[in-house]
């Protein structure tokens, strides 16, 4: 699935490419299934602007899609951690190309696919697992937490993580998510289009999937020597959290700032692990086929997706 300029779902279509060879510590891997993030769908419209660094006018890469699941079919040179038929799992941020039948992937972002997971269950991992995992890092017993957008891929790990280490979590979505959110174990939940969560009582944790709004708000939702991080959001949002945030931050003593995750496997591979035992659950709403990844990505952006939506091979 290709597309050769920013806009909505339909300016994506099928094309046949040539299939891509694996350079120097890379791996070809014939894709099973790639999960949808919403790094894929601001990709897609190139909004916010941040989402086109390196092409400002046209997208850099022509194919999206960064979680995939599949089979290793070839090995650049100097790879030793795979070999061919190996089933692989990984966040391809860097490279992307999920959305086809073959992907080249640097060996640094892959892991063996755990054998008791399937193909669509380990692409739901690695990028909105890791997210999850660090941005709840600081969540512990006796701890009120905030998720906003807690109803998506990263919101429904992050639910989970938080309640496991004992804290009070608030999940903050649209209507249509609440019950979900509550399933995951929420204590309570917002309907954002009734409800302010910055005007609740103060949180110790708030991880911000969505950012929009004003940085004094999130400073007064925050309580003292508690914590406010962002992940995405608008480009207003992020630059003021980050310049402004960070100044009130140190006069106020509620640290308000960006979440850069890393990624990798030692940021995705503690959530299979976890995933493994029951103690996680891996919520996948619907599953498209390649040729329909556009209707998947719209599902996603139009902010219906209950936990993962992923795309099959």
């Amino acid at each position: 699935m290709v597309y050769d300029r920013y806009g909505p779902p339909d300016v994506l279509r099928v094309a046949n490419v040539a299939k891509p060879s694996p350079g120097v510590n890379q791996v070809l891997v014939e894709v099973a299934a790639t999960s949808v993030n919403l790094s894929d769908w601001e990709g897609l419209t190139g909004t916010p602007m941040y989402a086109r660094i390196g092409g400002l006018r046209a997208p850099k890469r022509r194919v999206l899609g960064s979680d995939v699941a599949g089979r290793v079919t070839a090995v650049g040179s100097g790879v030793s951690r795979f070999r061919v038929g190996d089933e692989v799992y990984g966040d391809n941020l860097s490279l992307l190309g999920g959305f086809a039948e073959y992907v080249v992937v640097p060996v640094a972002a892959l892991a063996l696919k755990p054998a008791e997971l399937t193909f669509a269950q380990a692409s739901a991992l690695p990028q909105s697992g890791a997210i999850a995992l660090q941005g709840t890092a600081g969540a512990r017993r006796g701890r009120r937490v905030l998720i906003n957008g807690a109803g998506g891929g990263s919101g429904s790990f992050a639910i989970q993580l938080a309640k496991r280490a004992g804290a009070h979590v608030t999940g903050v979505d649209n209507a249509g998510k609440l019950d979900f959110m509550r399933s995951l174990g929420a204590d309570h939940v917002v309907d954002y289009a009734t409800s302010d969560f910055t005007r609740l009582e103060p949180f110790d944790l708030i991880l911000d999937l969505v950012a929009h709004r004003s940085v004094f708000a999130y400073r007064r939702a925050v309580a003292r020597g508690g914590r406010y991080l962002c992940v995405g959001g608008t480009v207003r949002s992020v630059l003021r959290v980050v310049t402004v945030g960070a100044a009130l931050g140190v006069v106020t003593r509620r640290r308000l700032g960006l979440l850069v995750a890393r990624n990798g496997p030692a940021y995705f591979e503690p959530i299979a692990e976890r995933c493994l035992t029951g103690e996680l659950e891996i919520r996948i709403d619907r599953t498209f086929p390649l040729d329909r990844a556009a209707e998947a990505l719209a599902y996603l952006g139009a902010g219906r997706a209950l936990g993962k939506v992923v795309v099959t091979v």
